[in-house]
């Protein structure tokens, strides 16, 4: 067995709103850490009318006050959006909160579109070029202070905050790999290149103070209800919002179809069978075999499980599922 995570976007739904969409975020890691789950993590959005998760560092403190055990984090803080300084405070209060319970993921890309991104850090120029050295930046911060040090992340110097790369690309995982730090890989929207970065990385791995070997940990949709057709009903809302974005119209996250194909050109077809491939979509035994070859043919160490689904009670349901999934070994899982 691998540990399992959670991956939260604060889905706001067709006809919600951002309170009930960050009180279902709470229950629902409620409901997680009693199931096991290793990790809460949740992501940096702007301008997107289906996401309450702008104020990232904010809702990691909600959940992680409304929790005990869960580890919450960012996946991820889009850093070039942010001072490295400021991230480092902000996560060095949360760590000085919740003492051994808070990740920080690092992401390169905006988070949002272009005006949007403009507005957050009211220019473009070369921010993207220095992520590598904003990273190195921020982790300086998170260690103990040295005599004469003049400038200090407080709270933050001398914590434990695990510092993670996040990669849709190879870009990502060369990073990773160069600084010793663990890698998340966005497979569950933008799998292409996985294989590829997974291979890259490991092979390119430099030991470091945060780390001593590769730590592989992979986005994975997994869509599970008490039969196939219930899930795969399920997985339409993905399904539609993810077409919606492609379509340069975002929203919230609109309710199941019972016919999403009708909905769809063939361009746009192939577009969510290449997009949502790392999917596991079915009953628990679907679930449960889906979960055993997706490691057996990736070696991840971790899986972080994501599932926009608009009915609260069902959502709750499918993560139950997948968590029970874990009650019988995962052929193959392990790192290669």
């Amino acid at each position: 067995m691998i540990p399992l995570s959670v991956l939260d976007l604060s889905p706001i739904i067709a006809g919600g709103d951002a309170s009930q969409a960050l009180r279902n975020t709470l229950d629902l890691a409620r409901h997680a850490e009693r199931w096991g789950y290793r990790r809460y993590w949740l992501a940096e959005h702007h301008n997107m009318p289906g996401i309450a998760s702008a104020a990232t560092a904010v809702v990691i403190g909600h959940v992680a006050g409304g929790t005990s055990t869960i580890r919450v984090g960012a996946g991820g803080i889009m850093l070039p959006n942010h001072a490295p300084l400021v991230i480092a405070e902000q996560f060095g209060t949360l760590a000085a909160l919740y003492p051994g319970r808070i990740d920080l993921g690092l992401g390169r890309a905006p988070g949002t579109d272009q005006l949007a991104a403009r507005a957050l850090r009211r220019t473009l120029a070369g921010d993207e070029d220095d992520f590598p050295q904003s990273v190195v930046e921020l982790i300086g911060y998170f260690a103990p202070v040295e005599p004469g040090q003049r400038l200090r992340a407080v709270p933050g110097a001398g914590l434990d905050v695990p510092v993670w790369i996040l990669g849709s690309s190879l870009y990502g995982a060369q990073l990773a790999a160069a600084l010793g730090l663990p890698f998340a890989f966005a497979s569950h929207f933008a799998p292409g290149q996985m294989m590829t970065a997974l291979e890259l990385y490991r092979s390119r791995f430099r030991p470091s103070e945060q780390g001593g070997r590769p730590h592989v940990m992979l986005g994975l949709n997994v869509f599970a209800a008490e039969s196939d057709a219930a899930a795969r009903r399920l997985f339409t809302s993905l399904q539609q919002a993810f077409v919606n974005l492609r379509r340069g119209q975002p929203g919230p996250l609109p309710p199941p179809v019972d016919d999403i194909e009708a909905l769809l050109s063939p361009l746009e077809r192939s577009m969510l069978a290449q997009s949502l491939s790392c999917a596991v979509v079915g009953s628990p035994e679907t679930v449960r075999q889906g979960l055993a070859a997706f490691v057996a043919r990736t070696g991840a160490d971790e899986i972080m499980v994501t599932a926009q689904i608009f009915d609260h009670a069902a959502r709750l349901r499918s993560f139950e599922i997948t968590a029970a999934a874990q009650d019988e070994p995962l052929a193959g899982a392990g790192r290669r």
